[in-house]
């Protein structure tokens, strides 16, 4: 390839790793020419020379993959223009069989690990506070004085709950998943301060059996319907919306549903289609790749919770128009 661009080998180098002093014209002449002739570097040569192996793990316990796919995605769209291969390692929540995972990606001297799960309040069932490895965590609660990457629920309910408000539903109830989840509180939460206390919270599962009894708690009470649903999830969500069909009340026209999450499989299938809120996990994936690998390079990350914000996807089962720049 030097030969090709008529440069030294220790100039080609430098060029394509953008390293090195020389003129911008033949960095870029270098590059071109390397693209052109289908030139790719020799993965083990250049591990040999920086000592990386230019792979990241992902260590999860979410095997349904409902969390860790979109996670994943963005953690490969952020990695694979610098080199990066990541590779998956599912471990359900036996004990064991992580620690033989985390074992196999210390052998094949991985650059980091990112954590993933299936809830935030619960760690992996395993310790990666002291690996010679940077380890990084998305979507599950982190160790003391790492760095972790969740969505913000009481923004993204927040954001849902104004929606509602601003389209003219006055009686909305919450209906949800268990209350010891951290996640669950925090929409809860948001959903009081912005809706105050007229209507309940309902808690439960995450489940269509139980949006679909849930309504028929609401509606089984005495006094005024409530005009508005906002589900913990879309699941609960599509659940409430067949049981409303079920009575004849109309949606949106009569009750206003919004859910959580943005599960395309369900909030599109969802007649009407749902509205919901996007919590944003491929860019939260992204994000946490890109944080691995400013800590494998050596590079200074400050430690914490970064929250990244939800985003309202508006769809027919609510009304109204949807707001800017929050529309797919």
């Amino acid at each position: 390839m030097a030969a090709a661009a008529a440069v030294s080998i220790s100039t080609a180098s430098k060029a394509l790793n953008d390293t090195g002093r020389m003129g911008s014209e033949t960095r870029e002449r270098v590059k071109r020419i390397a693209a052109e002739i289908g030139y790719r570097p020799n993965a083990l040569a250049r591990g040999l020379l920086s000592k990386r192996s230019f792979t990241i793990g992902l260590l999860t316990n979410d095997t349904y993959g409902r969390f860790t796919l979109p996670v994943m995605a963005g953690i490969s769209d952020a990695l694979v223009d610098h080199g990066v291969s990541v590779f998956l390692c599912a471990i359900e929540d036996d004990p064991a069989l992580a620690q033989i995972h985390v074992d196999a990606m210390l052998d094949k001297q991985v650059d980091g690990i990112i954590a993933t799960g299936k809830r935030l309040d619960r760690r992996l069932p395993v310790d990666l506070s002291n690996l010679h490895v940077p380890v990084v965590y998305a979507f599950t609660e982190g160790t003391q004085n790492s760095v972790s990457f969740r969505s913000d629920d009481e923004q993204g309910a927040r954001l849902a709950v104004e929606w509602l408000v601003k389209i003219g539903r006055r009686r909305i109830a919450h209906i949800t998943g268990p209350e010891d989840f951290f996640s669950v509180r925090e929409r809860a939460g948001a959903y009081h301060e912005v809706a105050g206390h007229r209507e309940p919270v309902l808690y439960g599962v995450w489940s269509e059996s139980w949006g679909h009894e849930a309504v028929e708690q609401l509606w089984k009470r005495p006094g005024e319907k409530p005009d508005a649903l906002f589900c913990g999830n879309d699941q609960i969500a599509r659940g409430a919306v067949d049981a409303l069909r079920e009575r004849g009340v109309k949606v949106p026209q009569d009750v206003s549903v919004i859910g959580f999450d943005n599960w395309e499989i369900v909030a599109a299938q969802t007649r009407p289609p749902l509205t919901t809120v996007d919590m944003e996990l491929k860019e939260l994936g992204r994000q946490a790749g890109l944080t691995v690998l400013a800590l494998a390079e050596g590079r200074p990350v400050e430690p914490g919770v970064r929250k990244l914000p939800c985003r309202l996807i508006v769809r027919q089962s609510c009304g109204g128009k949807a707001p800017r720049n929050e529309n797919t």
